[in-house]
């Protein structure tokens, strides 16, 4: 049986033996035919020298003259005569492949050597033989003097296995548990020597005072200075990871469950903030956020989603505070006070849109109207809108009535440009094209005239259907009634801009504008205001029951006739009322 401690026979390993100890070079090697390593095989030839001193040790019960003479005494002669015997050669396992493991510890000689018997001279199967009397080191071209086992070079993961196996080989009797044992990691003992190997000879260590806690390593203090600035700083360095690892960790639980920023109470000041159409609701919390109005886009959503009627906030201007609770800002634009959009009634004229923008971005009186005069062309009108000279304006029609976000300072055109966009967007979402046909119109901006014209006289959907109704019986070509004159006073009056009821006959039927329908037959040259989504479907939709005049004597409700003869009774009643009978 062969284990790590024990020789190869029955016997244990008895401490008077010379390797029960230390293992340093102090006179004393590995035991016979153990390596320097353990089990491990060595990855380099048996050195002879190495054997003879191994065989020295072997024997110790023997005297030294006697053992000497055993293993260097015999004469040249013996040597020759031994040179032909038929004897295994150590050499030869050296100049060939390794020694195999054969359950013996590996010596470089034969494993099955009989207890007691006589070792066999190394140098006695050396060819030619050796003079154990001549000095093979004293001359300068001699091989170095052999190096003791634990001063040898080795491969760096020999040399580690070396280090475990001494450390492990240490006699019970040297280990003092209350001892604090040293470290022995190049990081804390600060040596340069990454393999922490034992200095050769020849290296100078002033402090080695030839003791075997020198051999070992020595500057026992300073080693300890170094390992507890070492341990120091790998503290520090712990810390600030373990206190970098919390902070994040904070961070990230605050931002995923903590509540998020915001102000309280229900801020101060003023503020117009503008929402543009479509944005949602980060969209609206971004701007409010910049503009000082909330703290944070995060509590913005979250008070819209708790309150039953955050989803309906909608694109205009608002008047806001300064620093106010998201909920308050979400109150505050859902009430209609606060929304200060730029609204355009339906039937406003152009001339009335101008003076309001101008109100509104505090500009000179007549700036909208001179930018739309001279800007017409890049506002976005579409192709259809007619070029005719005799247009008076070519954005009439166009600036669709509707709540815009007009803040303070923008410019003109921008306001302009958002409202032309608007009546597009509108007007492709019904066939003006098929009731121009319909109706034998030239085109879109036609039926937007007659849109126009019933915005301006009619009270009520009802009144739209049947007003659109006459427009259209009127322009016939066989009306010999009104001979396809419209007579609408709406038309004049947009003319003159104004808004009169009472319009002297000579006067209306006397000026030759085109827009004076009194005078001319057929529709004006283009729309006299900006109808309503509910004017112009019902002149795309009109009654069927034969309507040609209508009336209205109280302001407020309109009566329609089909002949001449009841409108003039109508007519002579509305005289009487106003007193011009």
């Amino acid at each position: 049986m062969t284990e790590y401690g024990r020789g190869p026979g029955s016997e244990p390993w008895h401490p008077e033996d010379p390797l029960y100890g230390d293992q340093g070079w102090g006179g004393q090697q590995a035991a016979h035919g153990q390596g320097q390593y353990g089990d491990q095989q060595q990855s380099y030839p048996q050195d002879p020298y190495a054997q003879q001193y191994q065989n020295h040790q072997q024997y110790p019960q023997q005297p030294y003259d006697q053992q000497q003479h055993q293993q260097y005494g015999q004469q040249p002669q013996q040597n020759h005569q031994q040179y032909g015997a038929p004897q295994q050669d150590p050499y030869a396992q050296q100049q060939g492949a390794q020694p195999q493991y054969n359950g013996g510890w590996d010596t470089g000689q034969q494993t099955a050597m009989p207890y007691g018997a006589e070792p066999q001279d190394p140098y006695a199967q050396q060819p030619g033989g050796y003079d154990a009397t001549q000095d093979y080191y004293g001359t300068p071209e001699a091989y170095p003097p052999p190096q003791p086992p634990g001063r040898r070079e080795a491969a760096p993961e020999q040399q580690q296995h070396q280090q475990q196996e001494q450390h492990q080989q240490q006699p019970s009797t040297d280990w003092d548990p209350d001892e604090p044992q040293e470290e022995t990691h190049p990081f804390f003992t600060g040596a340069d020597d990454p393999a922490g190997r034992e200095p050769r000879d020849g290296d100078e260590d002033p402090d080695d005072d030839g003791s075997r806690a020198s051999r070992r390593g020595g500057k026992t203090k300073k080693k300890k200075s170094r390992s507890g600035c070492a341990c120091l700083v790998v503290s520090v360095v712990l810390l600030g990871g373990l206190g970098g690892v919390s902070y994040v960790g904070y961070t990230f639980w605050k931002k995923q469950f903590g509540a998020p920023a915001d102000f309280a109470g229900t801020g101060s000041g003023e503020v117009e903030v503008e929402i543009p159409e479509g944005s949602l609701g980060y969209d609206i919390a971004n701007i409010l956020r910049k503009k000082g109005v909330i703290k944070s886009s995060d509590a913005f959503v979250a008070a819209q989603n708790d309150n039953p009627k955050g989803k309906l906030l909608q694109a205009g201007v608002y008047l806001l505070k300064k620093e106010m609770s998201a909920a308050s800002a979400i109150d505050l634009m859902l009430d209609p006070k606060s929304q200060n959009a730029f609204v355009i009634p339906e039937g406003t004229r152009n001339v009335q849109v101008y003076e309001m923008i101008d109100k509104r971005l505090e500009l000179k009186k007549g700036t909208t109207a001179k930018v739309a005069k001279t800007k017409a062309e890049s506002l976005g009108l579409p192709d259809w809108a007619d070029d005719n000279p005799d247009v008076k304006d070519p954005l009439e029609g166009f600036l669709y009535p509707a709540a815009y976000p007009v803040a303070k300072g923008s410019k003109p055109e921008d306001a302009l440009k958002r409202m032309v966009a608007r009546a597009n967007k509108e007007y492709e979402n019904v066939d003006l094209e098929a009731t121009a046909k319909k109706y034998n119109l030239d085109g879109p901006w036609q039926v937007l005239t007659v849109a126009s014209l019933v915005q301006a006289e009619g009270l009520t959907h009802d009144d739209f259907r049947k007003m659109a109704e006459v427009v259209y019986n009127r322009l016939e070509p066989d009306n010999t009634i009104t001979n396809r004159k419209l007579e609408f006073d709406s038309a004049f009056n947009y003319l003159k801009n104004q808004s009169k009821i009472t319009i002297g006959s000579k006067e209306i039927r006397t000026n030759p504008d085109p827009y004076n329908t009194y005078y001319h037959k057929g529709l004006p040259p283009g729309p006299i205001s900006n109808p309503g989504m509910d004017a112009i479907k019902a002149s795309l939709n009109p009654t069927t029951n034969g309507w040609m005049f209508f009336i209205s004597l109280d302001g407020k409700k309109t009566d329609f006739t089909k002949t001449v003869e009841e409108h003039e009774k109508l007519n002579e009643k509305w005289k009487e009322q106003q007193g011009l009978g």
